[in-house]
Protein backbone atom coordinates (compact mmCIF):
# COMPACT_ATOMS: atom_id res chain seq x y z
CA UNK A 1 0.00 0.00 0.00
CA UNK A 2 0.46 3.72 -0.61
CA UNK A 3 0.39 5.63 2.78
CA UNK A 4 1.19 9.32 3.34
CA UNK A 5 1.26 11.41 6.27
CA UNK A 6 0.90 15.24 6.30
CA UNK A 7 2.28 16.51 9.15
CA UNK A 8 4.29 18.87 10.55
CA UNK A 9 8.22 18.65 10.15
CA UNK A 10 9.91 15.64 10.24
CA UNK A 11 12.79 17.74 12.52
CA UNK A 12 10.17 18.99 14.79
CA UNK A 13 8.99 15.73 16.34
CA UNK A 14 11.02 13.71 19.19
CA UNK A 15 9.80 10.69 17.68
CA UNK A 16 9.80 8.63 21.15
CA UNK A 17 7.10 10.00 22.17
CA UNK A 18 4.81 11.03 19.29
CA UNK A 19 1.94 8.81 18.45
CA UNK A 20 2.92 10.08 14.42
CA UNK A 21 6.60 8.22 14.52
CA UNK A 22 4.87 5.17 15.57
CA UNK A 23 2.01 4.63 13.09
CA UNK A 24 4.71 5.55 10.41
CA UNK A 25 7.27 3.25 12.16
CA UNK A 26 4.66 0.56 11.90
CA UNK A 27 3.34 1.31 7.98
CA UNK A 28 7.27 0.95 7.28
CA UNK A 29 7.56 -2.33 9.17
CA UNK A 30 4.90 -3.54 7.47
CA UNK A 31 6.33 -3.29 3.77
CA UNK A 32 4.28 -0.21 2.94
CA UNK A 33 5.45 2.98 0.66
CA UNK A 34 5.77 5.64 3.23
CA UNK A 35 5.31 9.30 2.02
CA UNK A 36 5.59 12.56 3.87
CA UNK A 37 3.99 15.69 2.75
CA UNK A 38 3.42 19.05 4.45
CA UNK A 39 -0.36 21.54 4.41
CA UNK A 40 2.09 23.95 1.61
CA UNK A 41 2.31 20.89 -0.58
CA UNK A 42 -0.80 19.88 -1.87
CA UNK A 43 -1.91 21.71 -5.08
CA UNK A 44 -4.57 21.80 -8.22
CA UNK A 45 -2.96 20.46 -11.37
CA UNK A 46 -5.19 20.35 -14.06
CA UNK A 47 -8.18 19.74 -12.45
CA UNK A 48 -6.67 17.41 -9.72
CA UNK A 49 -5.61 17.25 -6.61
CA UNK A 50 -1.95 16.70 -6.37
CA UNK A 51 0.97 16.77 -3.58
CA UNK A 52 4.77 17.48 -3.77
CA UNK A 53 5.87 14.53 -1.74
CA UNK A 54 9.22 12.84 0.11
CA UNK A 55 9.33 9.16 -0.17
CA UNK A 56 10.40 8.04 3.45
CA UNK A 57 10.19 4.46 2.68
CA UNK A 58 13.42 2.82 4.80
CA UNK A 59 14.79 -0.46 5.84
CA UNK A 60 13.05 -2.35 8.45
CA UNK A 61 13.34 -3.24 11.46
CA UNK A 62 15.72 0.08 13.51
CA UNK A 63 15.48 1.09 16.28
CA UNK A 64 12.94 3.88 16.78
CA UNK A 65 15.84 6.74 16.87
CA UNK A 66 17.90 5.29 13.82
CA UNK A 67 14.79 4.86 11.92
CA UNK A 68 13.84 8.95 12.85
CA UNK A 69 17.32 9.83 11.36
CA UNK A 70 16.79 7.88 8.22
CA UNK A 71 13.58 9.60 7.37
CA UNK A 72 15.57 13.05 8.03
CA UNK A 73 18.18 11.70 5.94
CA UNK A 74 15.33 11.18 3.25
CA UNK A 75 14.85 14.85 3.28
CA UNK A 76 17.95 16.03 2.83
CA UNK A 77 17.92 14.43 -1.08
CA UNK A 78 15.66 16.76 -2.42
CA UNK A 79 14.05 14.01 -4.11
CA UNK A 80 10.53 15.09 -4.42
CA UNK A 81 8.10 13.15 -5.72
CA UNK A 82 4.75 15.14 -7.86
CA UNK A 83 1.62 12.80 -7.40
CA UNK A 84 -1.86 13.00 -7.58
CA UNK A 85 -3.60 12.32 -4.88
CA UNK A 86 -5.62 9.50 -5.60
CA UNK A 87 -2.78 6.93 -6.29
CA UNK A 88 -2.62 6.96 -2.99
CA UNK A 89 -4.36 4.64 -0.66
CA UNK A 90 -4.56 6.19 2.65
CA UNK A 91 -3.25 9.67 3.88
CA UNK A 92 -2.88 10.62 7.33
CA UNK A 93 -3.75 13.70 8.37
CA UNK A 94 -1.90 14.25 11.48
CA UNK A 95 -0.74 18.29 11.12
CA UNK A 96 -0.64 19.79 14.54
CA UNK A 97 -3.02 22.40 15.29
CA UNK A 98 -4.56 24.74 13.76
CA UNK A 99 -6.01 23.40 11.38
CA UNK A 100 -4.98 24.82 7.82
CA UNK A 101 -8.37 25.16 6.00
CA UNK A 102 -7.13 25.36 2.65
CA UNK A 103 -5.23 22.01 3.08
CA UNK A 104 -8.77 20.25 3.91
CA UNK A 105 -10.28 22.18 0.90
CA UNK A 106 -7.92 21.08 -1.57
CA UNK A 107 -8.23 17.72 -0.26
CA UNK A 108 -12.13 17.46 0.51
CA UNK A 109 -12.65 16.87 -3.41
CA UNK A 110 -10.95 13.20 -3.18
CA UNK A 111 -12.17 12.22 0.23
CA UNK A 112 -13.95 9.68 -0.91
CA UNK A 113 -11.08 7.94 -3.43
CA UNK A 114 -8.50 8.32 -0.66
CA UNK A 115 -8.97 6.99 2.83
CA UNK A 116 -8.46 10.08 4.86
CA UNK A 117 -7.95 9.66 8.60
CA UNK A 118 -9.74 11.59 9.77
CA UNK A 119 -11.75 12.78 7.66
CA UNK A 120 -11.75 16.63 5.88
CA UNK A 121 -15.06 17.38 6.51
CA UNK A 122 -14.99 15.63 9.92
CA UNK A 123 -11.74 17.62 10.94
CA UNK A 124 -13.11 21.02 10.17
CA UNK A 125 -16.34 20.34 12.07
CA UNK A 126 -14.45 19.01 15.46
CA UNK A 127 -11.69 21.07 15.56
CA UNK A 128 -13.21 23.56 17.29
CA UNK A 129 -14.04 23.01 20.56
CA UNK A 130 -17.73 23.79 19.70
CA UNK A 131 -18.01 20.03 18.83
CA UNK A 132 -18.78 18.86 22.42
CA UNK A 133 -22.49 20.72 22.06
CA UNK A 134 -23.44 17.92 20.06
CA UNK A 135 -23.44 16.13 23.38
CA UNK A 136 -24.81 18.66 25.75
CA UNK A 137 -25.64 15.46 28.37
CA UNK A 138 -22.54 14.53 29.05
CA UNK A 139 -20.03 18.49 29.04
CA UNK A 140 -19.65 20.28 32.08
CA UNK A 141 -22.08 23.45 31.87
CA UNK A 142 -20.90 25.50 28.83
CA UNK A 143 -21.91 28.86 27.79
CA UNK A 144 -19.88 30.62 24.77
CA UNK A 145 -19.93 34.74 23.78
CA UNK A 146 -18.14 37.27 22.71
CA UNK A 147 -19.85 39.94 25.20
CA UNK A 148 -18.03 40.35 28.10
CA UNK A 149 -21.02 41.81 30.04
CA UNK A 150 -22.41 38.65 29.59
CA UNK A 151 -19.73 36.39 30.86
CA UNK A 152 -19.45 38.39 33.48
CA UNK A 153 -22.66 37.85 34.65
CA UNK A 154 -22.42 34.49 34.03
CA UNK A 155 -19.71 33.63 36.21
CA UNK A 156 -21.35 35.55 38.59
CA UNK A 157 -24.23 33.37 38.47
CA UNK A 158 -22.14 30.51 38.64
CA UNK A 159 -20.98 31.37 41.92
CA UNK A 160 -17.61 28.90 41.64
CA UNK A 161 -15.04 28.52 39.88
CA UNK A 162 -15.08 28.63 35.60
CA UNK A 163 -12.60 28.18 33.09
CA UNK A 164 -11.92 29.95 30.12
CA UNK A 165 -11.03 28.22 26.74
CA UNK A 166 -9.81 30.33 23.72
CA UNK A 167 -11.81 27.84 20.92
CA UNK A 168 -8.80 27.12 18.38
CA UNK A 169 -6.09 26.51 20.49
CA UNK A 170 -4.41 23.16 21.65
CA UNK A 171 -1.89 21.85 24.17
CA UNK A 172 -3.95 23.82 27.19
CA UNK A 173 -2.67 26.92 25.78
CA UNK A 174 -4.76 29.67 26.72
CA UNK A 175 -6.82 27.70 29.10
CA UNK A 176 -6.97 29.81 32.48
CA UNK A 177 -9.43 29.18 35.83
CA UNK A 178 -11.28 31.80 36.82
CA UNK A 179 -13.59 33.16 39.96
CA UNK A 180 -15.72 35.92 41.64
CA UNK A 181 -13.43 36.02 44.09
CA UNK A 182 -10.55 38.33 42.01
CA UNK A 183 -13.03 40.35 40.42
CA UNK A 184 -10.48 43.45 39.30
CA UNK A 185 -8.33 40.41 37.15
CA UNK A 186 -11.27 38.33 35.77
CA UNK A 187 -12.98 41.93 34.24
CA UNK A 188 -9.29 42.00 32.48
CA UNK A 189 -9.07 38.93 31.74
CA UNK A 190 -12.30 38.35 29.87
CA UNK A 191 -11.98 42.14 28.21
CA UNK A 192 -8.48 40.23 26.44
CA UNK A 193 -9.53 37.15 25.81
CA UNK A 194 -12.70 38.68 23.61
CA UNK A 195 -10.81 41.44 22.41
CA UNK A 196 -13.40 43.94 23.72
CA UNK A 197 -11.38 47.30 22.44
CA UNK A 198 -12.96 45.76 18.76
CA UNK A 199 -16.06 46.17 17.59
CA UNK A 200 -18.78 43.40 18.62
CA UNK A 201 -18.72 41.56 14.51
CA UNK A 202 -15.17 41.72 15.15
CA UNK A 203 -14.35 39.80 18.89
CA UNK A 204 -13.64 36.92 19.48
CA UNK A 205 -16.73 34.41 21.10
CA UNK A 206 -14.86 32.50 24.06
CA UNK A 207 -15.86 29.43 26.16
CA UNK A 208 -16.86 29.55 29.58
CA UNK A 209 -16.70 26.31 31.08
CA UNK A 210 -17.67 25.01 35.33
CA UNK A 211 -14.46 24.09 36.23
CA UNK A 212 -14.25 20.44 37.44
CA UNK A 213 -12.75 20.60 40.82
CA UNK A 214 -12.01 17.15 40.58
CA UNK A 215 -9.01 17.23 38.26
CA UNK A 216 -6.83 18.71 40.55
CA UNK A 217 -7.06 15.75 42.76
CA UNK A 218 -7.13 12.52 40.09
CA UNK A 219 -6.60 14.44 37.08
CA UNK A 220 -8.20 13.19 33.57
CA UNK A 221 -8.55 10.07 31.58
CA UNK A 222 -7.40 10.10 27.88
CA UNK A 223 -9.40 8.07 25.82
CA UNK A 224 -8.08 7.04 22.53
CA UNK A 225 -11.57 5.29 19.97
CA UNK A 226 -10.96 3.77 16.81
CA UNK A 227 -13.78 3.66 15.10
CA UNK A 228 -15.77 4.35 17.72
CA UNK A 229 -14.42 1.96 19.93
CA UNK A 230 -12.17 1.94 23.09
CA UNK A 231 -8.66 0.58 21.74
CA UNK A 232 -6.54 2.53 25.03
CA UNK A 233 -6.63 4.79 28.17
CA UNK A 234 -4.07 6.59 30.46
CA UNK A 235 -4.65 9.34 33.37
CA UNK A 236 -2.97 12.50 33.52
CA UNK A 237 -2.82 14.36 36.51
CA UNK A 238 -1.34 17.94 36.27
CA UNK A 239 1.70 18.81 37.91
CA UNK A 240 1.90 20.96 41.13
CA UNK A 241 -0.11 24.06 41.45
CA UNK A 242 -1.49 23.81 37.94
CA UNK A 243 -5.09 22.51 37.26
CA UNK A 244 -4.12 21.77 33.56
CA UNK A 245 -3.62 18.05 32.26
CA UNK A 246 -1.91 18.62 29.04
CA UNK A 247 1.67 16.77 29.26
CA UNK A 248 2.64 19.45 27.33
CA UNK A 249 1.74 21.29 30.33
CA UNK A 250 3.44 19.13 32.79
CA UNK A 251 1.95 16.61 33.44
CA UNK A 252 2.03 12.50 33.92
CA UNK A 253 0.67 10.75 32.68
CA UNK A 254 -0.31 7.17 34.80
CA UNK A 255 -1.91 4.12 34.13
CA UNK A 256 -5.84 3.56 34.02
CA UNK A 257 -8.41 1.24 33.54
CA UNK A 258 -11.51 2.12 31.91
CA UNK A 259 -14.09 2.79 33.87
CA UNK A 260 -18.38 1.59 32.93
CA UNK A 261 -19.06 5.59 33.32
CA UNK A 262 -16.13 6.05 30.82
CA UNK A 263 -17.57 3.37 28.29
CA UNK A 264 -21.05 4.66 28.14
CA UNK A 265 -19.57 8.49 27.89
CA UNK A 266 -17.50 6.81 24.82
CA UNK A 267 -20.62 4.57 23.59
CA UNK A 268 -22.82 7.96 23.43
CA UNK A 269 -19.43 8.96 20.99
CA UNK A 270 -19.79 6.31 18.88
CA UNK A 271 -22.29 6.79 16.34
CA UNK A 272 -21.79 10.59 15.52
CA UNK A 273 -17.65 10.30 15.26
CA UNK A 274 -18.25 7.57 12.97
CA UNK A 275 -21.00 9.44 11.08
CA UNK A 276 -18.49 12.31 10.70
CA UNK A 277 -15.85 10.33 9.61
CA UNK A 278 -13.64 10.46 12.90
CA UNK A 279 -12.04 6.86 12.94
CA UNK A 280 -9.35 7.89 15.37
CA UNK A 281 -9.68 10.58 18.10
CA UNK A 282 -8.57 11.24 21.85
CA UNK A 283 -11.58 11.87 24.06
CA UNK A 284 -10.63 13.66 27.39
CA UNK A 285 -12.73 12.60 30.20
CA UNK A 286 -13.08 14.45 34.37
CA UNK A 287 -14.86 13.00 36.51
CA UNK A 288 -18.09 12.24 34.66
CA UNK A 289 -17.79 14.60 31.94
CA UNK A 290 -16.29 14.49 28.71
CA UNK A 291 -14.95 17.73 28.04
CA UNK A 292 -12.73 17.84 24.60
CA UNK A 293 -12.46 15.94 21.66
CA UNK A 294 -8.88 15.75 19.59
CA UNK A 295 -8.85 14.99 16.08
CA UNK A 296 -7.04 16.70 14.15
CA UNK A 297 -3.49 14.93 15.48
CA UNK A 298 -4.58 12.70 19.06
CA UNK A 299 -1.83 11.65 20.91
CA UNK A 300 -0.99 9.44 23.62
CA UNK A 301 -0.36 5.83 21.96
CA UNK A 302 3.32 5.59 23.05
CA UNK A 303 2.86 6.33 26.50
CA UNK A 304 -0.21 4.18 27.18
CA UNK A 305 1.81 1.59 25.04
CA UNK A 306 4.35 1.60 27.84
CA UNK A 307 2.18 1.68 30.58
CA UNK A 308 -0.30 -1.22 29.64
CA UNK A 309 2.92 -2.62 27.51
CA UNK A 310 0.80 -3.13 24.17
CA UNK A 311 1.58 -2.24 20.75
CA UNK A 312 -1.73 0.34 19.73
CA UNK A 313 -0.20 1.46 16.26
CA UNK A 314 -0.51 -2.39 15.52
CA UNK A 315 -4.27 -2.08 15.39
CA UNK A 316 -4.65 1.50 14.10
CA UNK A 317 -2.82 0.14 11.07
CA UNK A 318 -4.63 -3.43 10.77
CA UNK A 319 -7.97 -0.83 10.37
CA UNK A 320 -6.21 1.64 7.65
CA UNK A 321 -5.70 -2.13 6.04
CA UNK A 322 -9.19 -3.11 6.29
CA UNK A 323 -11.07 -0.18 5.16
CA UNK A 324 -8.37 0.20 2.24
CA UNK A 325 -9.50 -3.22 1.45
CA UNK A 326 -13.17 -2.30 1.72
CA UNK A 327 -12.90 0.99 -0.49
CA UNK A 328 -11.71 -1.20 -3.76
CA UNK A 329 -13.76 -4.12 -3.39
CA UNK A 330 -16.88 -1.18 -2.93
Amino acid sequence: MHIAFLMDRLDSIAPENETTSHLMYECNQRGHSVYFLEPHDVYIRKNEVVARMRNITVPPNLSMKRYWRSLINCLKKDELIFETVTDLDALFLRKNPPLIYQSMEFLSSVNDQVFMINSTSGQILANSKLYTLNFPGIIPETHVSRDPVRLKKIIDDFGGAMVIKPLQRYGGEGVIKVSVLDRENLHSLINYYVRAYRSYPEREPIMVQEYLDVVQRVGDVRILLLNGEIIGAMRRRPRKGEFRTNIHAGARAYRHEVTPEEREICAALKDRLVQDGLFFVGVDVIGDKMVEINCVSPGGIPRINRLDEVKLEAKVIDFIEQKVKQMKAA
